[in-house]
Parts: structure tokens; sequence; C-alpha cells
């Protein structure tokens, strides 16, 4: 049976922050990022209006699962603009995941994900959602 995802939205009146908490690995990143907008210990815990549209863009592409994504609110031609001329890098994390910055497209037995940004894959073989990473590297002490 598939995992209910939920996606939460947050805005600050020009960019919408959207969360997927299925896909997140809790790297960090957003915290040590940007703190007053991102503060696991509030309710919500994302304040997209504690920052410049500009400020999480630029947090945004930093995250390494691809939890956080954006949609900006009077622009959506631009993403299709950003696909062009974009570089698909391979990142190898120590003792983590292997990161694959650019869009791709992941095919499973009998479905295709489109996958834009980052995406963080397994290399410690114990995710509970292969081939993405799920942090286990994290409790299992994966070295590599």
């Amino acid at each position: 049976m598939a995992e209910r995802e939920i996606t939460k939205k947050y805005s600050n009146g020009e960019l919408t922050v959207v969360w997927k908490p299925h896909l997140c690995i809790h790297s960090g990143n957003c915290v040590r990022a940007l703190p007053k907008v991102y503060n696991p210990n509030e309710k919500p815990w994302i304040k997209a209006e504690n920052a410049s549209t500009t400020e999480l863009k630029a947090q945004i592409a930093t995250c390494p699962s691809g939890a956080l994504s954006y949609v900006l609110e009077n622009k959506p031609q631009e993403k299709e603009e950003a696909k062009k001329d974009v570089l698909t890098k391979i990142e190898v994390r120590k003792n983590g995941p292997l990161l694959v910055h650019g869009y791709l497209e992941v095919t499973h037995d009998d479905t295709t994900d489109r996958k834009e940004r980052t995406t963080a894959f397994c290399r410690c073989g114990s995710s509970g959602n292969k081939p993405y990473c799920d942090g286990t590297h994290n409790k299992i002490a994966f070295q590599g």
C-alpha cells in the first residue's frame, strides 16, 4: 500500500515553498541556511515571509532530497525556461547519498518519476524508499 503523500505549502506572497515531508532526508541544509524561515521546533515550521524570494530560491536549490521546491506566483513559465542548458552533476556525499543535480527521469518497472533539481539516491542499501535516500544511512552509521 502506497504511503499517503502529504504536500504542504507556505507563501511569502511572491513565492510559495512546497514541502513534501515523505521525501525529506533531514540534511538540515534549510535550517542552517535560513533559521528564521525553517524552525522544526515551531508550528508552522516554515515561515516563508521571513526571507526574500531570492533567498528562498537559493536555499531551496540546496535541498538534497527534492523535498523542498517552489512555485512563483505570477511566473509559471520560469520552470520550463530554467530547464534549458542545465548541466546534470553527480555528487557522492561522504557517508551519505549519491546526489544527482539536474532534471532526470527514473524508470521503475511500471512507472516513471520525473525529478527536478536534486535527487538523493541511496548508497547504503538500507533505505526504505529505494532507490531514493530516506536518511537511514545516519541511523546505521554508514561509511562510504
